[in-house]
């Protein structure tokens, strides 16, 4: 216990301790003094633009990005403009700040994404300073132009720019100025000289804090918290004050000079919230208890500001300021006598095989302490940087909880997974130093895969994948990620060639669900690989996603291959739409004719929508039958006659050809027709044009043209029943009875008489309709009596024929009150049922 509090410093009821999280790897010597230098948050990278050894024309700075340990990653030399500002992304995205006003944003490995401007005044003006700031809304930019206005993008994945408005008095940029967030917005804090301004969209306001004495002097530095909720204000009286809602403390730091840096370092739910200050050669803590705590310092520093305390990175080292947790101080404190610590000692006796460790327990045990001291242990292993602190802590609450009959071990089993994978990323060869807090922050407000994504971005596969399965982590989320990831990098490797690639990405891969081998394709493609990315298409599932990729790769007929394999009738109409465009008219039916499938969907697109291009394909396979179906079909959509005709010729003649003859004969026919409906509307104005042949002779017929319907009947040879019956319905319907009648005696009926009667009676003539009965055969008198309601006739005509089932239908049709009948008819049944 004593090792481990012996770089605790006391600062008012807290402790404050200095944790080497790293001896950096990198050789820098005296280079971060000269230099910009840009760390990301939660245990990022570090970017540094170092000024060319030598001062020529030709010599360019150079932009290095290193881990957080200080292993290098890429270095490039800088050919833009001049920067002003480097900053990270809470993804790993470095913001590179021009002087004229672009924003350039690289990836982990020095690869350009994009870029965007801050605006055309700033173009004109340049940039004094700017910041890069976090807020619930993304990574933002802030600057200020040399015309003293601030413009600011609040979120640079969805660029919005945002010009504040000006500050009276102000020429240049101010002494000091922070980005806050409050009450949903984006503000600014500034200071010039003794005034305090706070900007937002609309407007600018003066501050003028009660906290704030007059002999406090200008504030030429400002500091806000990770969380926006305090503010730290330092004067050139050497005075420090602490805000939140209201004024918290002031302490003199007796230093007028302006510190280097000032960063808040607080740790999340603390009670006392400190500030530290950098100077040339002291590193200052100050807290809200209006002491400090100071360091000496040989190197230079740069301090990181970190939700949970402060990284101080320096040519040699990276270490972690923080302010101690409570439960490692009620644990680890001298002469503590708190649950946690006495279950620790005793497990510590009990290794030692000491009855001691008895003592405890009973001590614990008695005072109802046990399970406290379990929670406080596991608790405080959380918040240790050093594994063998953690192991000892974690043995302890394993040790102990072994006394208790209802604990549960959820926290104990989720605190040992999550320091595993703690351990393993502080690794100075992956160099991730987060903290217990800043870990479940990432899941929360990185989304799940920044973790993973930060080791895929160093090429830490086989970690990553680790990680995915310990954490459980969906696949899609998870392993399918870091394998989308490796793969991309693997298809741009030249040294294999692009067979190899291909099995080892297959290999590996497999059928690992939520992986797209269409977007590993593209990647090779990017990298100029076309026959790679083929090769890898074959190994895709989904046609869907093979086809888009092949268009682009003008692989047209391989396309349209893979699309019909599919069955995607959707997939097969984009592929010959495509062709379509890019083709001229005689290749892209060659090629159709190669995918009798594909060009059977396309004849039907054309009968929708394109009718001539489905002549072209008709004529050029010598289809002649369906060519002069496409004729047929073009000559009804014509209303003048002779194009009509002409098209029905051109039918006839592809009938022919086709050695169709009845089709031949039918248009022929259909043409015949055609004339003798234009002649007759000439002569008699019919309007019949267009009506088929059964509709011509029923509309004559109506008109009272029986001539020419008989002309017609025994000109295209018309069956005479269907004569008859049209002629019969017309007559009836316009009750000519007479000429029914004089119709009825021309000839035998070929359709017999029944329908006389019947017709007749569906016009209520029943007189007319009983000049028919005598007619209508022996079989259907029956039938003919009970249409005009003649029961006596139906009886006498069932009877003679001595027919059970027309007997049954007579009795069925007769009332209560014919008892007479019905005997009659019984007895008729009856005797026809005896034979």
């Amino acid at each position: 216990m004593t090792f481990i509090t012996a770089n605790w410093n006391p600062l008012g009821d807290a402790f404050y301790r200095k944790t080497e999280l790293y001896d950096m790897c990198w050789d820098l010597k005296d280079a971060l003094r000269d230099c910009l230098v840009a760390a990301a948050p939660y245990g990022g990278p570090i970017a540094l633009l170092r000024k060319p050894l030598r001062c020529s024309p030709s010599s360019r700075p150079q932009l290095e990005i290193y881990s957080a340990s200080g292993f290098a990653i890429t270095s490039f030399p800088w050919k833009s403009g001049p920067l002003v500002h480097l900053g990270w992304t809470i993804t790993d995205e470095l913001l590179c700040i021009q002087e004229d006003g672009s924003v350039l944003i690289y990836d982990l490995f020095g690869s350009f994404k994009r870029h965007f401007s801050m605006g055309q005044e700033v173009v004109q003006n340049h940039v004094l300073e700017a910041k890069v700031f976090h807020s619930p809304f993304g990574t933002g930019v802030a600057i200020i132009s040399g015309s003293s206005h601030f413009t600011l993008a609040t979120n640079v994945d969805e660029l919005k720019l945002r010009r504040l408005p000006e500050v009276p008095g102000l020429q240049g940029k101010p002494l000091c100025w922070a980005v806050l967030v409050q009450d949903r917005q984006i503000k600014v804090l500034l200071s010039s000289g003794p005034e305090l301004y706070i900007l937002d969209d609309t407007s600018c306001s003066e501050v003028h804090p009660p906290w704030l004495s007059p002999q406090a002097g200008s504030i030429i530095h400002m500091s806000v918290s990770f969380s926006y909720k305090y503010l730290a204000l330092f004067t050139d009286t050497g005075h420090l004050t602490f805000y939140s809602q209201n004024k918290l403390s002031e302490i003199d730091t007796k230093r007028s000079t302006a510190p280097e840096q000032m960063v808040w370092c607080r740790r999340p739910n603390s009670q006392q919230p400190s500030v530290v200050l950098l100077w040339d050669r002291l590193l200052m803590v100050a807290g809200v208890c209006n002491d400090t705590i100071q360091f000496p310092i040989e190197d230079q520093c740069v301090l990181v500001g970190e939700m949970d305390g402060v990284r101080i990175l320096s040519t040699r080292s990276h270490e972690l300021l923080q302010e101690v947790p409570l439960v490692c101080q009620d644990i680890f404190k001298i002469a503590s006598m708190a649950p946690g610590a006495l279950l620790l000692e005793a497990h510590r006796e009990y290794e030692k095989s000491s009855q001691k460790a008895d003592e405890y327990l009973r001590e614990l045990k008695e005072q109802s302490m046990l399970e406290e001291a379990v929670k406080q242990c596991v608790g405080a292993a959380r918040y240790e940087y050093d594994p063998q602190t953690q192991k000892s802590l974690l043995r302890a609450a394993s040790f102990g909880k072994c006394f208790l009959a209802d604990f549960s071990a959820d926290p104990f089993v989720e605190t040992c997974r999550e320091l595993r994978v703690l351990n393993a990323v502080r690794v100075s060869s992956v160099g991730l130093p987060l903290t217990y807090p800043q870990y479940p922050r990432i899941f929360k407000h990185l989304t799940l895969q920044v973790l993973t994504d930060r080791l895929v971005y160093r090429q830490l596969y086989p970690l990553a994948i680790k990680v995915c399965h310990y954490l459980k982590i969906p696949d899609y989320h998870g392993v399918s990620r870091v394998l989308r990831h490796w793969a991309s990098c693997k298809v741009q490797q030249k040294d294999l060639s692009d067979e190899a690639i291909a099995k080892a990405v297959c290999a590996k891969v497999g059928d690992s669900p939520g992986f797209s081998y269409s977007h590993i394709a593209a990647k090779a493609y990017e990298c100029g690989r076309a026959e790679l990315a083929i090769k890898l298409l074959d190994f895709e599932a989904r046609s869907g996603e093979q086809v888009p990729l092949l268009l682009k790769m003008k692989r047209s007929h391989l396309a349209l291959s893979k699309a019909v394999e599919s069955g995607d009738t959707d997939l097969v109409y984009m592929v010959v739409t495509h062709l379509k465009n890019e083709m001229n008219r005689g290749d892209f039916f060659m090629t159709l004719r190669n995918q009798p499938v594909a060009l059977s969907l396309y004849k039907q697109f054309c009968k929708l929508q394109e009718q001539e291009t489905l002549k072209d394909l008709y004529n050029q396979d010598d289809d002649h039958q369906e060519l002069a179906n496409y004729y047929v079909a073009a000559s009804y959509r014509e209303k003048r006659m002779d194009i009509r005709l002409s098209l029905l010729q051109s039918a006839v003649d592809e009938y022919n050809k086709a050695k169709n003859d009845f089709a031949a004969k039918a248009t022929e026919d259909e043409m015949r027709l055609l004339r003798f409906q234009r002649k007759l509307d000439e002569d008699k104005a019919t309007e019949l044009l267009g009506l088929s042949l059964q509709a011509t002779m029923e509309a004559l017929l109506a008109l009272g043209f029986h001539k020419q319907a008989e002309q017609l009947y025994r000109d295209f040879k018309v069956p005479e029943k269907r004569y008859w019956w049209l002629k019969l319905k017309s007559l009836a319907k316009k009750e000519e009875w007479e000429e029914l009648e004089k119709f009825s005696k021309t000839k035998k009926s070929p359709i017999g008489y029944l329908p006389f009667v019947e017709v007749c009676m569906k016009r209520n003539n029943k007189y007319e309709a009983k000049k028919y009965v005598s007619r209508v055969m022996p079989e259907q008198k029956v039938r003919a009596h009970l249409a005009i309601s003649d029961l006596e006739g139906a009886a006498d005509a069932a009877i003679e024929r001595r027919n059970e089932s027309e007997i049954g239908i007579v009795l069925s049709r007769c009332a209560a009150s014919d008892h007479l009948l019905i005997e009659r008819l019984n007895r008729a049944r009856t005797s026809t049922v005896k034979k």
